[in-house]
């Protein structure tokens, strides 16, 4: 099995790897939060490693024996109408094929009304995209290294125009059992389009992120710190609304520090009771929060909190995350344990 993960890392490392954030990439969907746990604490955590089935859509390392016949369902209803879901389930086979995982990401746009160029209906149109995954991961002998990969296959359908492609994601982790320490190093959406929407080859989102989280020794509290991004520096742009003038009309245009690129990178999170029925979830987005605030306006951009709460063989998921004072988004999801 570990050959076949180094054959998919060299087919896809052969891809030309491009450095983009948003708008300057085709499917963008595959960035979006994979689960309430995840958009709780703060959109991007990569090194949970426990039956959180979910946690294989976004770093294939974190795939175990502990998803066993764990199924997860998450929907949220997004901005602007969107509405977005997952889906994720992991098999055992055995001692030495161990654990395989397969999951769903999907998007619909909803429903537009198309104009010609003289303004003459066209009549409505749909666009909304999808990728299917399957994963594994494996433990280098006699190490506390995992390594992972998703094969993703995605379509996509905008007005009349399709897309399909292929991609993948390599994970690596690293886990300390005695301090109870993690670290992650993800690579997401390595790939190409097969088939273009008009002829013209995009490029696929790819990111690559750092991950550490630790639960502190005297408190049911694990903390979660992603810096994400990190194919991109700069990342961050002056705002033209944030300009200053003065007296003499001579205007200043924002400027973006060290520090605030660096902060920009980071997202920090929090989870009480990681391991018992309850969990109480909160996360900060460095970069949401500044992108998304509005001078002289407390709106929290970039916060987010939720709970779970597991009832039998069910836990239920929620969080909310904090856009701007005219948009918030709600995640919900239930995992059931199968066995």
């Amino acid at each position: 099995m570990l050959t076949r993960i180094t054959t998919i890392i060299c087919l896809f490392m052969t891809a030309s790897i491009y450095a983009q954030v948003g708008g300057e990439s085709t499917y963008q969907f595959l960035n979006l939060m994979s689960s309430p746990r995840q958009a709780a604490l703060g959109g991007k955590t990569i090194t949970n490693y426990d039956n959180d089935v979910t946690g294989g859509l976004f770093n294939p390392a974190s795939i175990n024996a502990e998803m066993d016949n764990q199924l997860s369902l998450n929907y949220s209803s997004y901005l602007g109408g969107i509405s977005y879901g997952t889906a994720a389930y992991a098999y055992t086979w055995d001692r030495h094929v161990q654990t395989l995982h397969i999951g769903m990401t999907y998007v619909n746009y909803g429903s537009f009304d198309g104009y010609d160029l003289n303004g003459v209906s066209t009549g409505t149109f749909t666009g909304n995209e999808a990728a299917l995954s399957a994963g594994y991961a494996y433990q280098i002998p006699f190490s506390d290294f995992y390594l992972g990969a998703n094969l993703k296959l995605i379509t996509s359908k905008l007005e009349q125009y399709n897309s399909i492609g292929i991609a993948t994601d390599l994970g690596a982790m690293y886990i300390n059992e005695r301090l109870d320490f993690h670290a992650a190093l993800v690579i997401r959406n390595l790939g190409t389009q097969i088939i273009t929407y008009a002829g013209l080859n995009e490029r696929l989102p790819l990111e690559v992120s750092l991950g550490l989280s630790q639960t502190l020794e005297n408190m049911p509290l694990r903390w979660h710190l992603t810096f994400e991004n990190l194919q991109t520096w700069p990342i961050g742009f002056s705002n033209p609304s944030r300009a200053t003038t003065d007296l003499d009309g001579n205007q200043t245009q924002e400027k973006v520090g060290f520090l605030n690129e660096v902060l920009r990178h980071t997202i920090i999170g929090a989870e009480l009771f990681p391991e018992r029925g309850f969990n109480i979830r909160l996360g900060y987005n460095f970069r949401r929060a500044e992108e998304l605030r509005i001078a002289d306006q407390r709106n929290f951009s970039g916060l987010s909190f939720g709970v779970g709460i597991k009832l039998n063989k069910m836990r239920f998921n929620f969080a909310h995350a904090r856009y701007t004072g005219a948009g918030n988004a709600n995640f919900f999801g239930i995992q059931i344990d199968l066995r």
